[in-house]
């Protein structure tokens, strides 16, 4: 290995060794990239603070995918010789600023403005996030820097933290977006809040809460399990006019961006769960996915449309509703009998076939593609499907044996191009806490192995394997996909290596970049996103708080 000089991390004085093995980049890879960047973006929201890190899942097609570049070799990073932005367990996205040289970093217990000048990587100012309890670094520590030998000890350690039921604090903070006005929008237990610059002029002035609203006056409460009734919001996106959507189990609501209410409600049936955000296209179009609340029941694929003064789901003004196959309730990481997936939008500007995609909820999953616009003429429903609107479907083998149980996914399928990637998320057994199962997958339990990368023939309207691979774990983190380099990541954990984030090809699938972290839990991205940031620096949101990782040569 070709050893690096020691890097000064500037902003927070932290020194950092990092340990580096060249590799080269396939030509044919920065061919495919350039075509694949030409319609992997939507169009900016212009009610987003960026196109890119305004709200989760990267854009309102929620694609995952970024136009950055990241270096090609082998890395290893001492995390705990870095600082992160505190805040946690669940870092979900670092997001971006309206002001290019900051970010903001949303967790489940508080807001922070990061300043990234240059090579930095400091915190400004926080506040905690509305309805959360701010969780001290010595907490934060304790849950990252412990050695989880065993679920029992894993449970009473996470407990004594994080209270009785740890979970309870999803989802505050998991989904959240950042306006043109360079506010923070996040929620906590049933409270929307709006956190913006006391002075836009003086940073260090603090934070304040600009809007807030309660949605228990818009959004009923529904039963969440058996004799289990609360509001449980699972999602979060803005339309093209500039008004926000919540999505709950039971419904989504739309409000103005002021939260100033009354706002709009839908309804799923009493039947129906959702469990995942939702995808936003230009002509706001709300692509949302819900599960049945009976094993093997059908899950119902929806585009609502937000006409500007009402949620329609009338066919007059584009709206549809399409059945899919669902399945069992999975046994760890991803919750629900529908769709593990947020719909995500594929197809853009001058692109034939718009579609989104999803996983469906059978226990070993098929990728289903429906048309999000006017069905062709031409189109015959495939054998197999559920209704005409589905525009293709492809099993999701992963490489893993035919007897195997589950292939399943908590995470929204990437999209580069007419390109999809995809992993398996479960194992055979967890725990019922979500917390405390994602912080064990790993280190008390093997983690999950299997992957595949498809590609829709616009031609044949079908799908195709690329390839597979069953011998890289992913946890939890959702992978990303950068379409300069053309290459996508995952996170996972090994007996050998510990926790690391694998590059992979995506044209062939090899190896192209690993970044070791250790066995420390501090590279557990627990239910977050993996991000690059312009100068292809990797944004490592742990569960203790997101990190910048130099890869340089």
């Amino acid at each position: 290995m070709k050893h690096l000089k020691l890097i000064s991390v500037m902003s927070f004085g932290i020194l950092m060794f990092l340990s580096c093995k060249e590799g080269k980049k396939s030509d044919e890879s920065k061919v495919v990239a350039q075509a694949n960047t030409q319609n992997s973006y939507p169009t900016a929201n212009p009610f987003l603070s960026q196109g890119i890190y305004g709200v989760t899942h990267v854009n309102s097609g929620q694609t995952n995918c970024v136009p950055y570049q990241i270096n090609d070799g082998d890395f290893k990073a001492d995390l705990n010789q870095l600082t992160p932005i505190w805040g946690g367990p669940v870092n979900n996205v670092t997001y971006a600023s309206v002001n290019k040289n900051f970010m903001w970093s949303v967790s489940t217990d508080r807001i922070a403005l990061i300043d990234k000048t240059g090579d930095g990587w400091s915190m400004v100012t926080d506040i905690d996030l509305p309805g959360a309890k701010r969780l001290t670094v010595e907490q934060l520590k304790s849950i990252s820097d412990v050695k989880y030998t065993s679920l029992d000890f894993a449970t009473k350690h996470l407990k004594g933290i994080l209270g009785p039921n740890p979970g309870l604090v999803l989802p505050a903070g998991v989904y959240a977006m950042v306006s043109s006005e360079d506010y923070v929008y996040a929620n906590a237990g049933t409270v929307v809040s709006a956190v913006g610059l006391i002075d836009k002029a003086d940073p260090k002035k603090g934070l304040e809460v600009k809007y807030r609203f309660d949605v228990s006056t818009l959004i009923p409460a529904a039963e969440v399990a058996p004799g289990v009734k609360r509001i449980n919001m699972v999602g979060m996106n803005m339309t093209y006019d500039g008004h926000i959507v919540i999505g709950a189990v039971n419904g989504i609501a739309v409000i103005d961006k002021e939260l100033k209410g009354p706002g709009k409600f839908y309804a799923f049936q009493d039947t129906e769960l959702c469990t995942n955000s939702m995808a936003v296209d230009e002509k706001n179009g709300i692509y949302v996915a819900t599960g049945s609340k009976t094993p093997k029941g059908d899950g119902m694929m929806r585009k609502l449309v937000w006409t500007g003064s009402e949620i329609s789901d009338k066919e007059s003004d584009g709206a549809w509703i399409s059945p899919y196959n669902g399945g069992d309730w999975p046994p760890a990481i991803k919750a629900g009998t529908g769709a593990g997936s947020t719909p995500t939008l594929m197809g853009f500007g001058d692109d034939e076939d718009k579609l989104v995609l999803i996983t469906d909820g059978q226990n070993r999953m098929n990728l289903v593609a429906f048309w999000r616009d006017g069905i062709p003429a031409s189109h015959k429903q495939k054998e197999g499907a559920k209704s005409r609107r589905i525009a293709g479907f492809i099993p999701i083998k992963a490489g893993l044996p035919e007897d195997k149980p589950w292939i399943q996914s908590e995470q929204t399928i990437v999209v580069n191009g007419w390109g999809a990637f995809l992993v398996n998320n479960l194992i055979d057994e967890g725990h019922p806490d979500r917390i405390i199962d994602v912080l064990t997958v790993g280190p008390v339990h093997p983690g999950p192995k299997g992957m595949e990368r498809v590609e829709w023939d616009p031609e044949k309207n079908e799908f195709a394997s690329v390839w597979t691979r069953n011998d890289v774990v992913s946890t939890s983190m959702v992978p990303l996909v950068t379409s300069a380099s053309n290459m996508v990541l995952v996170n996972g954990y090994t007996e050998e290596r510990g926790w690391e984030i694998t590059g992979l090809d995506w044209n062939t699938g090899k190896n192209r970049t690993r970044i070791e972290f250790g066995h420390t839990n501090r590279g557990n991205g627990a239910y977050a996103i993996l991000q690059l940031l312009e100068n292809g620096d990797l944004l490592f949101n742990s569960v203790i708080g997101p990190y910048r990782i130099p890869l340089k040569k």
